[in-house]
């Protein structure tokens, strides 16, 4: 089944983020428990482009992770329903980063993940940030609930 778009009301209902740290404004589309696909809008009044860099601001490779990693949270959330109410998704493992592209303010960036695979409360998902269509940053990730 593919879900339409979850706006941002609803995805603080899912994920404990809050600002400054809730890096998904919007999730476009979700096949449950195998694929997401969220937006960010990168934007100059982000607090790290203060340091990362003054005068050549570049979004920090690690918060880009972030956003992925979210995505992939919200998926499993959206997955595992009122099993998890009470439960976080901690991340276990990347695998496999690899940054292709700079981000930078003005920048929309796509935030995919896609389920390899679910056992118990462990997935492993291969996830892919895009901006302008071109891969910005990619990696395997491994999650579970606690």
């Amino acid at each position: 089944m593919t879900a339409g778009q979850i706006d941002i009301g609803e995805i603080l209902g899912l994920l404990p983020h809050r600002y400054p740290f809730i890096m998904v404004d919007r999730i476009l589309s979700v096949e449950e428990g195998r694929r997401i696909k969220g937006l960010k809008n990168v934007t100059i009044n982000e607090p790290f482009f203060q340091g990362h860099f003054p005068g050549v601001p570049v979004m920090p490779g690690v918060m880009i992770l972030e956003g992925l990693a979210q995505v992939g949270a919200i998926m499993a959330y959206l997955a595992e329903g009122e099993n998890t109410t009470d439960k976080l998704v901690y991340f276990a493992g990347m695998d496999k980063v690899r940054f292709r592209k700079k981000v930078a303010p003005g920048d929309q960036l796509i935030l995919e993940a896609v389920t390899v695979k679910k056992k118990m409360s462990l997935w492993t998902l291969d996830a892919a940030a895009y901006v302008d269509g071109k891969v910005a940053a990619e990696a395997r990730m491994m999650a579970t609930f606690r």
